[in-house]
């Protein structure tokens, strides 16, 4: 088995560094986030998928080591570099990545291998870390050490599509990069499929999140116009759902979270720009309708409180779910976190109830959070369902709260308004 060497212990990274040391291999994780070594040292996770028992055993048999230290990428096999890309004012941000190769490359050695998991733009393996690689290290791509790109496809939450069971995407920059990086993978994944270049293994990723994002926006504004013309979108879509070929099923929601899919398409939309200076509109529109549901659903209740003699400036609201996605902790891009912020802005009082969120988040600041219990729902002006974690209670939310906004059709009676 590898010397397998991880940088960046988020969400991927450290899944992966998990599923290597359950493989086989020894793992040491960097992470410049010192807390974030910490923590993992001592066997607490932060990542759910991640229990905390397996991370401490990983650490106390060594075959995990978290360090903050960068000596500790000394002398690995296998490299792979899962750090974040943000967006900064519309344009990838890649400082992280750009740092993450050239910490490798003070430790690359003839016959190491490189592997990009991170997501950005088509060519962004070949023209920013591999010269940062190669520069840092004065190794040449190809005939010293081998380099590749595979996307990583981590589903936050799904127990059945896990980072084994999920196909992984391989490509190299020549074939004896691409048969390095393929029998890796082999030993964490079930299945690998190979790409002709790391740019069209780039591209996948981007295409993926995209599809989600422009369907997730479809569904959005079907649901906006349904609502105008008194038709019931959930059961039309239910319907559909019903055709057994050409036809996958979406449903509306409070907007698009998470770190890919309200990110990804802007990356493509951004490169695409650059390279052919003409916009990628279904993207760019996509990105519009989605950054635009919180306002919505803001609005609706603004409508809904005004129509029963309420307004919305000391209104006690209960929101439920601050996770951008149902059974999970993820805050990332969440748009029940700029619901809340609009509320609070606009005078209400603003309490949260997630039992999946347990670390702190920027809307601490201004809501107060809570547990769900018959007195919260019973004393808010209005229940407001943004994300339907299991551990809810839809029956007694729908039966405690005076008037309810339902985001995810869970919930029924007279007293509940769907998005």
């Amino acid at each position: 088995m590898s010397a397998v060497v991880i940088v960046g212990l988020g969400y991927v990274g450290l899944s992966l560094a998990m599923r290597a040391v359950e493989a086989g291999h020894q793992v040491v994780g960097y992470d410049s986030d010192v807390r974030r070594v910490q923590l993992l040292g001592s066997g607490i996770s932060y990542v759910e998928d991640v229990p905390s028992e397996q991370l401490a055993a990983a650490v106390t048999s060594r075959a995990f080591r978290p360090s903050a230290d960068a000596q500790a990428c000394a002398s690995f096999d296998i490299a792979i570099i899962a750090v974040p890309t943000p967006l900064r004012a519309g344009v990838p941000d890649l400082r992280h990545l750009e740092a993450a190769a050239c910490t490798l490359a003070r430790y690359l050695r003839v016959g190491a291998t490189v592997i990009v998991e991170s997501t950005s733009y088509p060519g962004t393996t070949q023209e920013l870390v591999q010269p940062a690689l190669e520069s840092g290290s004065g190794l040449t791509a190809g005939p010293d050490f081998h380099l590749g790109y595979s996307p990583e496809r981590i589903d936050p939450g799904n127990t059945i599509w896990t980072l084994a069971a999920i196909p992984k995407v391989v490509s190299g920059i020549d074939e004896d990069s691409v048969k390095v990086i393929e029998a890796f993978y082999k030993t964490i994944v079930d299945t690998t499929y190979v790409v002709s270049s790391p740019r069209e293994a780039e591209l996948a990723k981007l295409i993926e999140n995209t599809f989600l994002h422009i369907n997730i926006a479809l569904v959005n504004e079907l649901a906006m116009l349904a609502h105008d013309l008194r038709l019931n979108v959930w059961e039309a879509i239910d319907a559909a759902a019903t055709k057994p070929f050409r036809f996958m099923s979406f449903t509306p929601g409070p907007g698009a979270g998470g770190n890919c899919v309200p990110v990804d398409p802007a990356y493509l939309s951004w490169w695409v720009e650059h390279r052919l200076g003409r916009p990628f509109r279904f993207a760019n529109l996509a990105r519009e309708i989605n950054e635009n549901m919180p306002y919505y659903v803001v609005n609706r209740l603004l409508a809904g409180l005004n129509s029963r003699g309420e307004f919305v400036e000391g209104a006690r609201v209960l929101l439920l779910g601050l996770a951008y996605k149902k059974n999970t902790g993820d805050v990332r891009e969440s748009p029940a976190i700029r619901v809340a912020q609009l509320l609070a802005n606009l005078g209400a009082e603003v309490r949260a109830a997630d039992p999946h969120v347990v670390t702190p988040t920027d809307v601490d600041l201004i809501v107060t959070r809570v547990h769900p219990t018959c007195a919260e729902l019973d004393s808010a002006d209005v229940v407001v369902l943004l994300t339907d974690h299991d551990v809810f209670d839809f029956d007694q939310i729908s039966r405690l709260g005076r008037y309810c906004f339902d985001c995810r059709n869970r919930l029924s009676g007279s007293n509940v308004e769907a998005l």
